[in-house]
């Protein structure tokens, strides 16, 4: 966490005195790209190198298409290149396999325990991308980084003080290309940390189901750990409960939760001050700088992504797992977040636009519709 807040005081100092000193907003963005250090973008980055071992065997390709579910890594046995494939996949499974969508809830289904969400992101790289496309875009996202750089404290270096200012804002450019990826590593030695403890759980778990004092296994998900304990003590627990807190679960799942809520329930609401924008746009943060136009892709679950490369990702909002699909498009728009949230810090890492905040982004936009994201200023225009 400490190193974290290095790169994120970095950015801020950066953003402040560039905007005074140059009139630049934002020009952290540009100096984040491929930055050292980043677990997340690392993960979205690492499946294109799966991609490029898959896109070698189009017998492997054939069998991921096709495959059922369940017989995804199983049906690689055999096949042309089967076995390349598999000890691929595996050995990104070891290093990012404790991810998911929404992996903060530990009931959620890991993908080291079942790989099938990845297999559309894989097969997207295979046919979007050439095969080095991991290299190719770190090298690119060095370069310009680099380039925004020098262009900077070459600016700098011409004020009044010049030199000094220069010394002072190089140091917090190399803060930033050597910290700012930290951002990403509480998440994940969290998530580590949880596919051990799910795996121990799960197998107290099974054995409450072979005993008969729970009808499956992930019964125990609506137990609070006091209770699943009490239960795995005396072997008893009363069904009623578990079905109680099931059916309370689905209730809870259909609810649209506040933008902001206190810690003692109080609902804050208000709206943006729409100001300058443009006539019709959609008010939101802007989170990484840039502005491009393309096809909005509407996607509420990861499960479901089906993107082509150029479009833009328009959703409620990401977490790590998102980072695989963040590698195919051009620009993000996201319902929830805010300048330091996970989808932020990899669209800036990737170079992508970013508006977040966008309220009701899922339903004001049509997937397939033409829009421009604004990433400097943080809006989204529907464009005819």
């Amino acid at each position: 966490m400490a190193a974290a807040f290095v790169g994120i005081q970095a950015v801020n100092w950066v953003d402040k005195h560039m905007e005074s000193w140059l009139g630049v907003r934002n020009a952290a963005d540009a100096i984040a790209h491929s930055a050292d250090h980043n677990v997340v973008a690392a993960m979205g980055l690492g499946l294109l190198d799966v991609a490029d071992v898959v896109r070698a065997h189009p017998e492997v390709v054939r069998h991921l298409e096709t495959a059922p579910r369940g017989e995804l890594l199983a049906g690689l046995d055999g096949l042309a290149g089967g076995a390349a494939v598999r000890e691929t996949l595996e050995g990104y499974l070891r290093a990012y396999g404790m991810h998911c969508a929404g992996d903060i809830d530990i009931t959620r289904t890991r993908w080291s325990e079942d790989p099938a969400p990845l297999v559309p992101l894989i097969l997207a790289n295979v046919r979007a991308f050439a095969p080095g496309e991991r290299r190719r875009r770190t090298e690119q996202g060095r370069a310009e980084a680099e380039r925004a750089m020098e262009d900077l404290l070459g600016r700098v270096g011409k004020l009044p003080g010049g030199a000094a200012k220069a010394r002072r804002a190089a140091r917090k450019m190399r803060l930033i290309r050597h910290f700012i990826g930290y951002r990403e590593y509480s998440k994940h030695s969290l998530l580590l940390r949880y596919e051990l403890y799910k795996r121990a759980l799960m197998a107290e778990a099974a054995r409450l189901a072979e005993r008969g004092v729970v009808e499956k296994p992930e019964d125990v998900y609506f137990l609070s750990i006091e209770e699943f304990r009490s239960a795995v003590a005396t072997g008893e627990l009363d069904p009623a409960l578990v079905t109680a807190r099931r059916e309370a679960h689905e209730v809870y799942r259909k609810l649209t939760p506040p933008r902001v809520i206190t810690s003692e329930g109080e609902v804050f609401s208000g709206a943006y001050d729409a100001g300058a924008l443009p006539e019709g746009a959609l008010a939101g943060i802007a989170v990484s700088s840039g502005v491009v136009e393309g096809r909005a892709r509407v996607i509420r679950d990861l499960a479901e992504a089906d993107v082509e490369e150029g479009d833009i990702l328009v959703t409620v909002c990401t977490d790590p797992s998102w980072s695989p699909l963040f590698v195919s498009v051009k620009a993000v728009v996201m319902e929830v977040g805010g300048v330091m949230t996970h989808g932020a810090v990899v669209a800036r890492e990737y170079g992508l636009p970013a508006v977040a905040g966008v309220d009701g982004a899922t339903e004001r936009i049509e997937d397939g519709r033409l829009i421009r994201v604004n990433g400097s200023e943080g809006y989204v225009e529907l464009l005819p």
